[in-house]
């Protein structure tokens, strides 16, 4: 019998293996409600478990499988956890789990026309749905992209060509004090200075403020800087918060700027009747980030830039012919048919990022993400009910966009004290594994933060939750 090709396995151990690691995976669907929300190990214990010499020889694969199944699965915060209460969860669906194991499984390369043609259709028919869900026009586009970050990067680098024609050191940006910290780590990278980004104050419900944003355009202009594009939230990663879309909409288009919209998180709320009422204008914008690996239930990495304009991403990045590379020549033979996404975006390597999403919506239909997302909504409001019943909490935020904020209320504790409480309280919140519930800052105070957004949480669970914070709170405030 001929000797196998290197780094292959027969017919028989792929069907092993396969069955190992789905098996591996169905239990943890089964099973993630009993398992501790949040494992993490000290860096002295991984080294001891996990640290190998570089590998000469083979190792059994079930092996390997059983050593992640042991030692690596389990010792992590678990995000599709419905008890994962914490940052923003990503609960996902067994149909697109199958979408990303088809997808590394037949490895196709998806950034342009001539490698995955098929692939690229359903790719524009996902942005085109997502297109529609928020109201942008037949014109709109898009790419598919690794994340939230990735997408506000490349909507201001979008933005900045579309507005500007490319890099301007008197160009001004202007964010909110709650905008994502993604922001501003991508206006580095495009080389952005400091002064370049405004941080426009927010009003009593953490909204970006029109007067102050209306103010320091006024005073940029009158300084001979130029003002070119506006963030706005569509829902904070820290409570929830959307911004007056509506209103800013007004106003950039009063002065001609980019409106692009980080609704990396809520976004996706649009396709629910509340959703659309708190997103209101949002329509308007010139880009939005969404992340369907978010409020759209997929497995990370899936995030999304939506521009209403589909033009303005190859203006931003297809490289000019003097500069294209030469291996692409057959490819770029035919563009002027056919769509090359990494024309429309940073990456030319680039997988087929759209099928666990086109599968999963085929599969459930809108209907049911919508009533998921309906979930997420009725659980925060629950929580901020049990709160305020608790009389031991005071809210800080009230529940929007399935996020709710409180603090530990006692009156013989200062500030500072309720602080150094609300810390104490989610170490011990972590150590007990039940929930993840961790805090933010607010007005420079520490308050924890509930997002119970996935669709299998149940208002048990959040009273539960709630109860034990509760006694933490107490045990950490006796410690004194």
């Amino acid at each position: 019998m001929p000797q196998m090709a290197p780094l292959q396995l027969s017919h028989d151990e792929m069907q092993d293996l396969g069955a190992q690691a789905l098996d591996l995976v169905i239990h943890h669907f089964e099973t993630n409600r009993e398992n501790p929300v949040a494992v993490t190990l000290p860096r002295a214990q991984t080294e001891r478990m996990l640290r190998t010499p570089l590998p000469e020889q083979a190792t059994p694969v079930r092996e390997l499988v059983d050593i992640l199944a042991r030692d690596v699965f389990p010792n992590a915060l678990k995000s599709d956890h419905p008890r994962f209460y914490a940052f923003v969860p990503s609960p996902t669906n067994f149909v697109s789990v199958i979408g990303d194991l088809l997808i590394s499984g037949h490895n196709l390369f998806a950034g342009h026309w001539m490698a995955a043609s098929a692939a690229g259709q359903i790719e524009i028919n996902v942005i085109d749905w997502l297109n529609e869900l928020v109201g942008f026009p037949k014109a709109g586009g898009g790419i598919l992209v690794s994340g939230g970050s990735m997408a506000n990067l490349s909507a201001i680098a979008a933005a900045r060509e579309s507005r500007l024609g490319g890099p301007n050191e008197k160009a001004i940006v202007y964010c909110s004090d709650q905008t994502h910290s993604s922001m501003a780590k991508g206006l580095r990278i495009l080389g952005f200075r400091p002064g370049q980004k405004r941080t426009i104050a927010t009003d009593d419900g953490l909204r970006l403020s029109i007067p102050a944003l209306e103010a320091a355009i006024a005073e940029d202009r009158a300084a001979g800087r130029l003002p070119f594009c506006v963030v706005a939230n569509g829902g904070t990663t820290n409570t929830g918060a959307v911004d007056p879309l509506g209103p800013l909409a007004d106003l950039c288009a009063r002065e001609k700027l980019w409106l692009h919209v980080d609704g990396a998180y809520g976004a996706a709320a649009v396709i629910t009747e509340r959703g659309r009422a708190a997103l209101a204008g949002m329509e308007r914008a010139d880009s939005i980030t969404l992340d369907p690996h978010k409020w759209l239930f997929q497995p990370y990495e899936l995030g999304c830039l939506l521009v209403r304009d589909a033009s303005v991403l190859q203006k931003a990045f297809r490289v000019e012919d003097e500069d294209h590379a030469d291996y692409l020549e057959d490819v770029t033979r035919h563009v002027q048919h056919d769509v090359n996404f990494y024309e429309c975006g940073v990456q030319l390597t680039r997988s087929f990022k759209a099928l666990k999403l086109w599968l999963s919506m085929r599969a459930f239909g809108l209907g049911e993400f919508r009533r998921a997302i309906e979930i997420g909504f009725e659980m925060a409001d629950h929580a901020e009910r049990t709160l305020r019943a608790a009389g031991t909490w005071e809210v800080v935020t009230p529940s929007q966009m399935g996020v709710v904020t409180f603090r530990w209320r006692d009156a013989t504790k200062t500030d500072a004290q309720i602080d150094a409480i609300t810390r104490g309280t989610v170490d011990l919140m972590r150590e007990d594994g039940y929930a993840l519930v961790m805090s933010t800052a607010l007005n420079g105070r520490a308050v924890l933060r509930l997002c119970p957004i996935n669709p299998s949480t149940n208002r048990a669970e959040i009273e539960e939750t709630i109860a034990r914070l509760g006694r933490f709170s107490k045990i950490v405030s006796a410690r004194g």
